[in-house]
């Protein structure tokens, strides 16, 4: 398994906040909005991302981190053998990626996906 991507989450019920912040005033790119999520970063060449969130998606509350991996199987696997307990998944959702949740050893929650 590689990780791809980390991807920092931020929780809010003011998403326009994040638009003049993020958009407006350091010139991030909106790469995604999907309602619950927008997502900030650059067309370039650029793996790291900010998404601004209201809720976590599928009703689920807002993970601290998410990292996105090549492989959900071979996670889930390092995962199970971690003994680490799964908290959420793992599912495909509507909006095209494959996930599942677990808390880190801190206490965050993390959102390990791949996009389908």
């Amino acid at each position: 398994m590689k990780v791809k991507r980390i991807v920092a989450n931020v929780e809010t019920q003011n998403i326009s906040k994040a638009k003049y912040f993020y958009g407006e005033v350091l010139g991030l790119d909106q790469l995604m909005d999907i309602g619950f999520i927008t997502t900030y970063g650059s067309h370039e060449k650029m793996d790291t991302q900010i998404s601004f969130l209201s809720e976590g998606g599928s009703g689920t509350p807002v993970p601290d981190l998410s990292i996105e991996v090549d492989d959900l199987d071979k996670a889930l696997t390092r995962i199970k053998e971690a003994e680490i307990p799964i908290e959420y998944g793992p599912v495909e959702e509507p909006w095209g990626v494959r996930r599942f949740y677990v808390k880190d050893p801190f206490g965050k929650l993390v959102n390990i996906l791949t996009h389908l």
